[in-house]
C-alpha cells in the first residue's frame, strides 16, 4: 500500500506543479491580453484626437483666413483714404499759395 501511495503522491506533485505552470501561462496570456487591448484603447484614443485637432486646425485656418482677409480689406481702405487726403491736402496747399502769390503775401 506504501508504494500505491507513493504513487499517487508522486501523481499528485506532478498534476500540482503541472496547475503551477497553467496558472502562470494564462496570467501571462491575461497580461498580454490586457496589453493588447490597452494598445488598441490608446490607438483608438489617439486616432480620435488626431481627428479632432485636424478639425481643430481647419478651423482655426478658416478663421485666420477670415481675419486676414479683414485686416487687408482694412489696409487697402485706408491706404485709399489717406491717399485721397493727401491729394486733398496737396491741391489745397497749392491753392493756397497761388492765393498767397496772388495777394503777394510772400512766406513767413
Amino acid at each position: 500500500m506504501s508504494e500505491t501511495e507513493n504513487l499517487v503522491l508522486i501523481l499528485l506533485r506532478e498534476m500540482r506543479a503541472e496547475m503551477t505552470t497553467r496558472r502562470a501561462e494564462m496570467t501571462s496570456m491575461r497580461v498580454d491580453m490586457v496589453t493588447k487591448r490597452d494598445l488598441a484603447d490608446v490607438n483608438s484614443r489617439f486616432n480620435y484626437l488626431a481627428a479632432d485637432v485636424a478639425s481643430d486646425l481647419l478651423n482655426m485656418e478658416k478663421r485666420l483666413g477670415d481675419q486676414i482677409f479683414s485686416l487687408r480689406r482694412a489696409v487697402t481702405d485706408y491706404h485709399g483714404a489717406t491717399i485721397g487726403h493727401g491729394v486733398l491736402i496737396s491741391e489745397f496747399e497749392e491753392r493756397l499759395r497761388r492765393v498767397e502769390q496772388h495777394l503777394n503775401l510772400g512766406a513767413s
